[in-house]
């Protein structure tokens, strides 16, 4: 697991204000006039000047810096941050933040701590705060995000409760990324009316897809999932509204103890009154938030729903829907479904257990998120 965030860390020449928001150099042969908006990670050799930050493994290496330099010692992130890497500097906070990092394929920007849903599995349980800063802070870095970059994610908490601000960092995204995709994940429910739908499609992002849980046919157990009464309804039209703009949708059904057993009935669903979606992920479940707290609740071994998502996989792919399967291993998976499986835990939080070292197929399986303490099915085997 790979630390994203440290805290407690030690601050020199650094003023005490809004979070610095820097491209990380591990090159002393930058240009000068980019090195303003880098932060330099000091190694053996000779220390450049004229970087807006110095990033240091050891406060020995403090000696070495030019006279006046910002300054951050942070032993844990220098291990690992690369050419490219987008941070935030936050001396106030004492904290410093990777934002995006250049070798990953996952890389998601965190919008808001606010949501409009309180589900049972929530894994960024929200929070009713203040933090326009976020956006603020991301809108700085998506211009020094790689223009190479395939695909970045926005996600929260509930995205759209930003409102215009929302649209300001999509459009940000289509502006300073033209070849990047972006995925969104949203409950869909401040779409239901249409008029932010057109909003967002008027952008005209170049390669956009919105994530939406629907987690039953059913939308009072949807309702009980997400705590919100009259949400089925609104994600529904949310879902109809974005598609009759023309944007792409993806349905996230997150597989749990009181819905799985719906789940052939879900896909069904789905195959008749959302055929025209344009993917479906059927999702493990992230054993951290909520979803710790509720684990008794929600957990359903996927030995003992290997029935119902071979059923379901077999409606949506034989109604011509795109499916995937994340989040899951792939041992545990009845053998027609694991073409379908996606090794999809972001790197950052992905593990394995001893069991996978001698498994053959270890480098196509999704894995365990590293949160997994409690939640391990019985049937884990190496193939």
């Amino acid at each position: 697991m790979i630390p994203l965030r440290a805290r407690a860390l030690e601050f020199h020449n650094a003023p005490v204000g809004q979070a610095d928001v820097v491209r990380v150099s591990l090159s002393p042969e930058r240009p000068e006039v980019v090195r303003a908006q880098e932060g330099y990670v000091v190694g053996a050799e000779a220390v450049p000047n004229g970087f807006a930050w110095y990033l240091l493994a050891s406060a020995d290496d403090l000696v070495r810096l030019p006279g006046n330099a910002q300054a951050v010692v942070a032993p844990d992130q220098t291990k690992f941050l690369g050419q490219g890497d987008v941070i935030a500097v936050d001396p106030k906070r004492k904290a410093l933040r990777v934002l995006y990092r250049r070798c990953s394929p996952y890389n998601h920007f965190l919008l808001t701590e606010r949501c409009n849903n309180y589900c049972l599995m929530c894994s960024q349980p929200p929070r009713d705060v203040e933090d326009g800063w976020i956006v603020d802070e991301i809108l700085r870095a998506i211009p020094l995000v790689s223009r190479d970059a395939i695909e970045i994610g926005f996600t929260g908490g509930e995205p759209t409760l930003l409102g215009e601000r929302f649209l300001e960092l999509v459009q940000a995204a289509a502006s300073h990324l033209p070849r990047t995709a972006l995925h969104i994940l949203s409950n869909g429910r401040q779409f239901a009316d249409g008029r932010l739908a057109a909003k967002l499609a008027s952008i005209g992002h170049h390669d956009l897809m919105l994530g939406i849980p629907l987690y039953s046919d059913l939308a009072h157990l949807h309702d009980h999932v997400v705590q919100a009464d009259g949400a089925y309804d609104e994600t529904v039209r949310g879902i109809l509204a974005l598609k009759a703009s023309s944007v792409r949708v993806e349905i996230r059904v997150v597989l749990q103890a009181q819905t799985v057993g719906r789940l052939p009935n879900l896909a069904r669903f789905i195959s008749r009154n959302l055929l025209f979606v344009d993917h479906v992920a059927l999702m493990g479940l992230e054993p951290t938030g909520f979803a710790r707290a509720n684990l008794e609740a929600i957990w359903a071994d996927p030995v003992d729903y290997a029935n119902e998502l071979s059923a379901a996989v077999r409606i949506l792919a034989g109604a011509g829907i795109r499916t995937s399967v994340y989040n899951s291993q792939l041992c545990v998976m009845p053998t027609e479904v694991r073409p379908y499986a996606r090794r999809s835990i972001s790197d950052w939080k992905q593990t394995y257990l001893p069991e996978c070292e001698n498994c053959t197929s270890k480098q196509e399986c999704a894995g365990f998120f590293a949160s997994v303490t409690h939640a391990r099915s019985r049937g884990i085997r190496p193939i």
